[in-house]
């Protein structure tokens, strides 16, 4: 890679997931940032994870380009959360809860849309949540949901405090994300 370009990854929030009404094949996103101009594109999983290369820019430049080509091209009006290699690295390895989040599927990595959304998190700090926990990262909360994602009240209150604006991953799919960002181009 270099020195103008930058790995990123995209997360577009409430693509493929069990509620979802907004549907696109990971060959299609592909396409569609290989469109761009963008470099090494590779997704994971079935749930909006693009990992690429570009040259570095403004994030408002690349945000803008990605989500104006998703809509003209697949219909898809959707928030897309942009993360540096940086940042991806980052959340995995200043994991504040890696001592009590024994279970990937129930801990939760939640990506607010911007690094200013972060701060409307922190009165959740001062309130109880036991047995879940709630941690802030740099650019990430972290949620520990002993019990599971879906009767989690953690989670119900840090999504709303975001205004649905955000966008969740576990943390063994950030894992594998970090894992595409730092794999050499195939």
């Amino acid at each position: 890679m270099n020195a103008r370009a930058a790995r990123y990854v995209a997360l577009l929030r409430g693509v493929n997931n069990i509620r979802a009404s907004k549907r696109v094949a990971m060959a299609d996103l592909r396409v569609l940032f290989e469109g761009l101009g963008f470099l090494d594109v590779r997704t994971l999983l079935n749930s909006g994870n693009v990992v690429f290369t570009a040259p570095k820019s403004t994030r408002s430049e690349i945000l803008a380009r990605i989500e104006k080509r998703l809509v003209a091209r697949l219909g898809l009006a959707v928030r897309v959360i942009l993360l540096s290699g940086e940042e991806i690295a980052a959340v995995v390895h200043d994991n504040p809860l890696s001592h009590i989040a024994t279970n990937p599927s129930h801990f939760l990595v939640v990506v607010p849309r911007t690094r200013s959304d972060h701060r409307h998190l922190r009165p959740l700090l001062d309130q109880r949540w036991a047995p879940e926990v709630l941690a802030l990262g740099g650019r990430v909360a972290y949620l520990w949901l002993a019990n599971g994602v879906p009767r989690s009240p953690l989670w119900g209150a840090v999504d709303r405090t975001l205004g649905r604006t955000g966008t969740a991953r576990n943390m063994a799919t950030m894992t594998k994300l970090l894992t595409l960002v730092e794999s050499p181009p195939p």
